[in-house]
């Protein structure tokens, strides 16, 4: 995939539970559709997602999948012997936990009610009115309620712990060339 997510975007949610996708996070979803990318997809196609609402516990975030990056993810677990308790996880929590979405002709969607428990949105959020906050996370976006978001970064290593005086961020990199 050539397009990643990237950057920080808070969105209001309605009383609905709708939200605004960010349109840079728009094109790499529409991208990432091989049905609504394809130069001959019917008129009104709308761009598609999934969204997962598995992971470990004490996440309180929900996480965005391009359609084609979940085929990939779909395509390792399927590599795994089934039954296994690595396979029956994985499957757990990327695939049962998961919801497609569609994107409406406004860029928004409406956040399934399993996603917003796991951003901890309660039905006070909704009706006072509340804000997502989309992290681009290169292959995927995380979605957050914004105030659990901006705690969690808080709470975040910070490059200090890991970088000496002088060292560059790049320094965290593997040395190896993936082009080469």
């Amino acid at each position: 995939m050539s397009e990643s997510f990237r950057g920080e975007f808070n969105q209001k949610v309605d009383a609905k539970a709708r939200v605004s996708i960010p349109a840079a996070f728009r094109r790499v979803l529409e991208a990432g559709d091989p049905e609504y990318s394809r130069p001959d997809r019917a008129d009104g196609a709308k761009p598609r997602f999934v969204i997962v609402y598995g992971g470990k516990d004490g996440d309180d975030y929900a996480v965005g999948y391009t359609i084609s990056q979940m085929k990939r993810v779909e395509a390792q677990i399927r590599r795994l012997p089934s039954g296994t308790k690595q396979r029956k996880a994985l499957e757990r929590n990327l695939v049962t936990l998961s919801q497609l979405v569609e994107v409406d002709d406004d860029g928004r969607i409406v956040l399934p009610p399993k996603a917003r428990d796991r951003m901890g949105v309660t039905a006070e959020d909704l009706k006072a009115g509340f804000e997502a906050t989309f992290a681009g996370t290169l292959e995927t976006f995380q979605l957050w309620k914004r105030d659990t978001y901006e705690a969690a970064q808080e709470a975040e290593i910070s490059l200090d712990d890991l970088l000496d005086d002088g060292a560059d961020l790049t320094s965290l990199l593997p040395h190896d060339d993936p082009e080469g």
